[in-house]
């Protein structure tokens, strides 16, 4: 008998200090019903039905409250996509095309002339002097 009730024993006193400390370790916001320090009173005065009603009733489940949404499934952003009208997007395109329009009719800068070629070899200065020759 006392070989069944010693490690049964044992057990309720590792459930009872989980609890505890579960129960303390938990943000103010995870517990329901009553307060932070009232649930560890209770869990503390009834060790192991405290414990249970701890898990049961007193301990909130995590809630993702900011979990990311995909842009498409957002309702906020969809509805701030919806504020841009049609005729504002065809206003921009129009005027995007006129600058296009614009800087494709002025063609090349005659004041820059041609640009600058990098040389052929890779040498910058062909009269330098090779390292280790004597000059």
């Amino acid at each position: 008998m006392v070989r069944i009730l010693l490690p049964l024993a044992l057990l309720l006193i590792a459930f009872w200090v989980y609890s505890i400390v579960d129960c303390a370790l938990q943000p103010p916001t995870r517990h329901r019903g009553v307060s932070k320090p009232l649930w560890i009173v209770i869990v503390v005065l009834l060790p192991v039905i405290g414990g249970v009603m701890w898990f049961v009733v007193g301990r909130g489940r995590a809630r993702p409250q900011n979990a990311f949404r995909a842009p498409d499934d957002n309702p906020d952003f969809l509805g701030s996509l919806r504020s841009v009208s049609i005729a504002d997007q065809d206003e921009r395109i129009r005027r995007l095309e006129e600058e296009l329009a614009a800087l494709d009719a002025e063609g090349p800068d005659p004041d820059r002339g041609p640009q600058p070629h990098p040389p052929v070899s890779g040498d910058d200065d062909p009269d330098e002097h090779r390292r280790g020759s004597v000059a």
